[in-house]
């Protein structure tokens, strides 16, 4: 069974409180739906602050959450000078501490990490593809640099486009590109 790719690069999820903090009146503005339903790209940009360099021009995914979370892959902890915990999304346990600056103010939170591969699925599908009671699959990729990807989370929600979430790093170290496609080993 085959599983699309989808290449996750740095980006940040805010509270509404944490929006105006840094974007003071100004809306969210989304230009680009994302493939997982309901998710968006918006035109509001941050910079992300450590304590050895900062990275500019981060993307402000949407809609508003009931936390503010910053992923990253390893590659940009080296740069910022952090050491984020690897945890799935929405586990801020002993997230890393990062300053996120915008055009209106700056807010620091424990709220960097390192997301954890994960498939995107739905009831349907899961049943569907034979995963009903699997929690984690491996992945088998071909081409020039082979290999195999263990401990990939399923992350079952209402509705899902079927897909497997990967950070830059992961993406690179098997020359991935988005849309590729590859297989599925159950664990």
């Amino acid at each position: 069974m085959k599983v699309m790719v989808g290449i996750s690069n740095r980006h940040v999820h805010l509270t509404k409180e944490d929006f105006k903090i840094l974007f003071g009146d100004q809306e969210e503005i989304k230009i680009k739906d994302l493939k997982q339903p309901g998710m968006y790209a918006t035109d509001n940009i941050v910079v992300l602050k450590g304590a050895k360099r900062n990275i500019e021009k981060v993307r402000v995914l949407g809609p508003l959450r009931d936390y503010t979370q910053v992923e990253v892959s390893r590659t940009d902890a080296f740069t910022l000078g952090i050491n984020p915990p690897i945890r799935n999304s929405g586990d801020l346990k002993d997230a890393c501490e990062i300053t996120i600056v915008g055009p209106c103010g700056e807010i620091t939170r424990n709220a960097a990490i390192i997301a954890t591969r994960h498939i995107h699925l739905d009831k349907e599908q899961r049943e569907k593809y034979g995963l009903v009671g699997v929690e984690k699959v491996s992945l088998r990729i071909n081409g020039e640099k082979p290999g195999i990807i263990e401990n990939v989370y399923l992350k079952e929600t209402e509705k899902a486009f079927f897909e497997v979430h990967l950070d830059m790093d992961d993406a690179n170290a098997f020359l991935l590109n988005n849309d590729d496609e590859i297989e599925i080993i159950k664990d």
